[in-house]
């Protein structure tokens, strides 16, 4: 039950500051400077996911070859250059990583 409760309490409290955001946002300002760096905000927020998974292995920064993670990334960077177009990046990075995994196990 103390579970149960827990869960419903973060729940709330996460749904109440994401909210906020959405309600409040008649009084922040409008003006074009502010929501040009709010457009910057989605890709940083993605990037800071992603980033610790890609370059990360074992609590260590690695920037080997031998890091499978790396090389998924930059075919799917390569992917997201040609054809601009989200799932073809998604599609291609995790058949990347898939086959890289396949090959090189460990």
């Amino acid at each position: 039950m103390d579970l149960l409760f827990l869960m419903a309490v973060c729940g709330a409290l996460t749904f109440l500051l994401r909210f906020s955001f959405i309600a409040g946002n008649r009084f922040l300002p409008q003006s074009p400077g502010l929501q040009h760096v709010l457009r910057y905000v989605p890709p940083a927020v993605l990037a800071a996911l992603i980033a610790p998974e890609i370059f990360a292995h074992n609590g260590t920064l690695s920037l080997a070859l031998d890091n499978i993670r790396l090389w998924a990334a930059l075919v799917a960077m390569a992917a997201a250059y040609l054809t601009r177009h989200v799932l073809a990046t998604i599609a291609a990075g995790m058949a990347a990583l898939w086959c890289l995994q396949a090959l090189f196990p460990g």
